[in-house]
């Protein structure tokens, strides 16, 4: 609704506009007004026109207003200008009552779901964890963005594939099992080993006669998978790193590399990855605005890490037409070199993205806690679910934007007080189907929605619910574009909260209520259930309780 409301004031714009002789005009940009007695939708076209064309801005402001008031467009009570040449639209209440009409029509399945993705693949990468522990509330963070970043874009019409790279191999991998081993047989871990006390206590389980290492990737992952699962976070794809060394991938990688005339051999002792004497391999990441060249196979004949990481992002393209990396604050560095990679094979640059989160600090009663799987120092994930719960942990990572640094205490994430941000929405989902068994118990049926009369709802706070309502697909659009799934989080938080305010204040099942203006705002219930859905389960991810 609110994008054919957008359609017909921008025609009526442009057709003023010609009208009064101004065609070669700006953009026309309609915008909500952050006060609403600004009105409904607001517009600077006669304030970026006007210079070019010769006019006063706010002359001609005026002149378009005087034109859409003698013939206004649709839903449209009346045009003013403001300040130096804005023109705010004010609507009637009609277009919210066909708002509802939209919600209810479309329902979970269709409303707020634009088509922006057109089917494009996209292959989205995150968490990515080393199989060798437990997840921490750092890839916390990582899981839940990456989930409700991924459900956001399927919703705007994106194939979706989700997963999760097994960092399976190498130095860490090795002392993970030496460090199983070692407390298998009673004794301490030698130093720089894995020391925390899931160590001792997955040790306890490990067979005699298995090969630690096999044993503790499968444990770790079992436990990880379980852990995410928790949560509602799955993933298409577990993608190995053992599995793609030994699969020929990095080699055929670098002979595409070398047919495509990138790669060239030169001194390996001046470069951070390989300071040792002697000719390396490397490759001209600078020609695509890197700020070196990076090396690839070093003086003794090894693959740098950048190596096989190149090899797995182009076997990534086989699985998303457009990639995305999730990662972690310390990862910064890496940007440049793989998305210059990507374009030595061919890539454009825009086809990777990759997405800087900041760290998660995590409190307890006010003190920091720090979180190591070497020391055993470490707050699990599984812990912190276990003491709040998987939606009130999902939705506390979701709260801020990825590229704030975020910190929560667990001890104030416990409290279930209805007014806390993250049991507030569920509150209000409860708060609905609430009304919904009191008004069974009492037989009180709402009635079909074209027998309703909408015009009953004029109260400021049922045109509040429906406000919230019509801006879910701008909402949608934006949390996509941007790559922003908090936008999403803060419009649950704001539908919940007309929705409590339009509880308090008008009554529905009171014996008093007329009954034409009951089934008026049974049919705003119904859709603030059908918006509340979608937001917290479709989009973020989450539960939505029908008791609290």
């Amino acid at each position: 609704m609110s994008s054919a409301i957008r359609t017909s004031l921008s025609q009526a714009l442009a057709d003023a506009l010609a009208g009064l002789g101004v065609g070669d005009h700006a953009a026309i940009v309609l915008v909500r007004p952050a006060r609403p007695e600004h009105g409904d939708w607001s517009c600077n076209v006669a304030l970026a026109s006007a210079k070019a064309v010769g006019r006063n801005p706010r002359q001609l402001a005026g002149e378009l207003a005087d034109v859409l008031n003698a013939s206004p467009p649709s839903h449209v009570r009346k045009v003013e200008i403001a300040g130096p040449g804005f023109i705010n639209f004010h609507l009637a209440d009609t277009w919210l009552h066909d708002v509802l009409r939209s919600v209810v029509g479309d329902s979970v399945d269709g409303y707020a779901r634009p088509s922006m993705g057109e089917q494009k693949r996209v292959n989205v990468e995150y968490v990515s964890a080393n199989p060798t522990g437990p997840l921490h509330a750092g890839h916390a963070r990582w899981a839940a963005y990456g989930d409700a970043l991924t459900r956001i874009m399927k919703r705007c019409g994106y194939d979706v594939h989700r997963e999760f790279y097994v960092n399976d191999r190498g130095v860490q991998m090795v002392k993970f099992a030496l460090s199983l081993v070692a407390r298998r047989w009673g004794m301490e871990p030698p130093e720089g080993m894995y020391v925390g006390a899931y160590i001792t206590e997955w040790a306890r389980e490990m067979p005699l006669d298995e090969n630690p290492l096999d044993w503790g990737r499968r444990k770790a992952l079992a436990y990880q998978r379980d852990t995410l699962a928790r949560m509602n976070v799955e993933f298409d794809t577990w993608s190995s790193e053992r599995e793609l060394a030994g699969s020929g991938l990095v080699e055929s990688t670098l002979e595409e590399l070398r047919a495509k005339g990138h790669v060239y051999e030169s001194d390996g002792g001046h470069h951070e990855d390989d300071n040792e004497k002697g000719v390396a391999t490397w490759l001209r990441t600078t020609d695509f605005g890197d700020s070196d060249d990076r090396v690839l196979i070093k003086t003794n004949g090894e693959y740098t890490y950048f190596t096989p990481d190149i090899a797995y992002h182009r076997d990534k393209f086989r699985r998303g037409d457009l990639v995305i990396d999730i990662w972690g604050a310390d990862h910064h560095g890496y940007v440049g070199r793989m998305k210059a990679a990507m374009q030595c094979l061919g890539h454009a640059k825009d086809d990777l993205e990759i997405l800087i989160g900041q760290n998660c600090v995590l409190l307890r009663g006010g003190e920091e806690v720090k979180l190591s799987k070497r020391t055993g120092d470490i707050i699990e994930l599984a812990e912190i679910i276990d003491e709040v719960g998987p939606d009130a942990a999902k939705l506390t990572f979701l709260l801020q934007s990825m590229d704030t640094r975020q910190m929560f205490d667990l001890e104030v994430l416990k409290d279930t007080n209805a007014e806390h941000p993250v049991h507030y929405v569920h509150y209000a989902h409860a708060r609905v189907h609430g009304i919904g068994r009191e008004a069974l118990e009492r037989g009180i049926h709402r009635a079909p929605l074209e027998e309703a009369d909408l015009s009953q709802l004029m109260h400021p706070r049922e045109l509040d619910v429906l406000r919230s309502l019509s801006e879910l697909p701008d909402v949608v659009v934006l949390a996509c574009h941007d790559r922003a799934p908090h936008k999403v989080t803060t419009w649950v938080r704001e539908l919940a909260a007309a929705f409590q305010g339009f509880y308090h204040d008008c009554p529905i099942l009171r014996d008093d209520v007329p009954e034409a203006v009951r089934q008026a705002r049974l049919w705003i219930v119904e859709a603030a259930r059908i918006g509340l859905v979608i937001g917290l389960v479709e989009l973020l991810g989450v539960s939505a309780p029908e008791r609290m």
